[in-house]
């Protein structure tokens, strides 16, 4: 079976794509909404922080949750419980009672959800696709593809409607959008029942433990924590570029969002060409280096276009990082702990986003926007070349018994 006339995994991308397509608009007018109401970038940067905070605080327990309820069940919940959280903010922003601290509040149950949404989101294509490791991550690529799709429509939808209804209205579409995912999870992709736990899989921290004992998956958390730690304050500090740089232009944030989306899309579009005529490991290791460089280019004073397409280019190099490696970790890990290490995995992935966010928010007051690009570039390719590093020594390392065996 292709994965076109795959009914369950075409439900799952239509429906995945309806749900991203709110949260792409949500994330250009949270911030906005909190820059516009108190103009400070510090306060813009908690609020994100915060929705990041349950990551670090229950994203590796909830990998035992996954596995209890499996992939399709904790997707459903995690649509539904989020509708009302989401309208809530406009709802008591409209009855004048959306205090700073209530705004924390609810950004911070929705952020519970993130981790183990995230984590089944990736353990339910095997299910749907099965185990062939180039399959799933085509399966991968294909998923974020559609993801990456309403990443270009949906910030540019935003700041047009940002400029027409207010920000904190655009939240509505958002919970309507994750409304129509869950039922369309809950009556269109079959249910399979919850693998059983196997002695390796037992206890909280069994993913952390299998990450820690794996050559690749080890260097890998570490990479992840802060390539997306500075990836937050790459994006956390676009809109405080576009407020303050080019004339408080919600349009023009939504632009800069909407070009990571085009060019994830042309990235989806070829990793589905590559995954299966190139050895993942070296399509996700060579394309962590080469979206890292084009960012360097964001520390000079660029015309709206010329940032939009740095932005452009360094996101084709997303999805060439993401369905490889996400495929090989998924197929990499015995089906039984598979909940508990993609958990492990992708809260590593988050653990410092709230650190960055936090941090970025001071330096963009203090320094301005193009001296903040310039520490997430250096920083994002400190982080990409210690996993380079970590791959080269892991094969000189497998290619050395044969080497001395041949002598």
């Amino acid at each position: 079976m292709t994965l076109r006339s795959n009914r369950p995994l075409v439900a799952l991308i239509a429906a995945q794509a309806v749900s991203s397509l709110g949260s792409q608009m949500t994330f250009l007018a949270l911030p906005w909404f909190v820059l516009v109401t108190t103009g400070s970038a510090a306060r813009m940067g908690v609020v994100l922080a915060v929705e990041l905070l349950p990551v670090a605080l229950f994203g590796i327990p909830s990998g035992s949750l996954v596995a209890r309820l499996g992939a399709r069940q904790t997707m459903i919940v995690g649509d539904l419980a989020r509708v009302p959280l989401l309208a809530g903010i406009p709802l008591l922003h409209a009855a004048g009672v959306l205090t700073f601290p209530v705004l924390l509040a609810g950004v911070f149950l929705i952020g519970c959800f993130l981790a183990p949404y995230f984590s089944a989101q990736r353990l339910i294509l095997p299910e749907l696709v099965g185990d062939d490791e180039r399959t799933v991550a085509q399966a991968n690529a294909v998923l974020e593809g559609a993801q990456r799709t309403t990443a270009l429509l949906g910030p540019s939808t935003a700041g047009v409607l940002i400029a027409v209804v207010g920000a904190t209205d655009v939240l509505y579409v958002d919970a309507a959008t994750f409304l129509l995912s869950g039922l369309a999870l809950a009556l269109l992709v079959p249910r399979r029942p919850p693998l059983a736990a196997s002695d390796e899989g037992k206890g909280l921290l069994a993913g952390v433990r299998f990450i820690a004992r794996d050559r690749l998956l080890a260097p890998l958390g570490v990479t992840s924590l802060f390539l997306n730690m500075f990836g937050q304050m790459l994006a956390a500090s676009l809109p405080v570029l576009a407020y303050v740089e080019y004339g408080g232009s919600s349009r023009v944030a939504g632009a800069f969002f909407g070009a990571f989306g085009a060019g994830a899309v042309v990235g989806s579009v070829a990793a589905v060409k590559l995954v299966p005529r190139v050895d993942p490991l070296r399509l996700g290791t060579v394309s962590l280096v080469a979206l890292t460089l084009p960012i360097w280019l964001l520390a000079l004073e660029l015309p709206v276009i010329g940032v939009v397409a740095v932005l452009f280019v360094s996101s084709i190099f997303g999805p060439l990082i993401n369905a490889p490696l996400i495929g090989l970790i998924t197929m990499r890990t015995p089906a039984a702990i598979r909940a508990k290490v993609m958990t492990a995995v992708l809260t590593f992935a988050l653990l410092a986003g709230p650190v960055g966010l936090v941090a970025v928010g001071p330096l963009l007051e203090a320094w301005g926007p193009r001296r903040v690009f310039l520490l997430i570039a250096a920083g994002q390719l400190a982080a990409a070349l210690f996993f380079v590093g970590a791959v080269v020594a892991r094969r000189v390392g497998d290619e050395a018994p044969a080497a001395v065996a041949g002598r």
